[in-house]
């Protein structure tokens, strides 16, 4: 089971705001801020997404083939936060949209190239 998820950053002032407006849009809120790291969770214990500076001091770079799911609860919350992905700065990976008969998701990638979406099963 997931417990949280990092992402690379280069700038985490830049992340720490796209992040905030975009996780606040679900009730994500920041549960742990440190100058290098940075995590928001619905509420502490729960899974949660992290911005970090490498550890190793070298440039964040993007995974090829590595991407974050993000349970957005409907199909509604879905097209809501992908449009407020774009709205931010986001690059789009792939419009809000069925994906197969019970799939929805909208794909994007953050201010860093990180490759994430929004999705609803059912």
């Amino acid at each position: 089971m997931i417990g949280y998820v990092t992402l690379g950053t280069n700038d985490i002032q830049r992340a720490a705001a796209f992040y905030d407006a975009l996780l606040g849009e679900i009730g994500a809120k920041r549960v742990m801020d440190y100058e290098t790291f940075i995590m928001w969770a619905v509420k502490p214990g729960t899974p949660g997404l992290c911005v970090i500076k490498p550890y190793d001091q070298k440039a964040a770079t993007v995974g090829n083939g590595v991407m974050v799911g993000l349970a957005a609860g409907s199909r509604e919350n879905v097209d809501k936060l992908y449009r407020k992905a774009m709205a931010l700065g986001a690059k789009d990976e792939g419009p809000a949209g069925p994906r197969g008969d019970s799939f929805y998701a909208g794909y994007f990638r953050d201010l860093d190239g990180n490759k994430l979406n929004f999705f609803h099963m059912g």
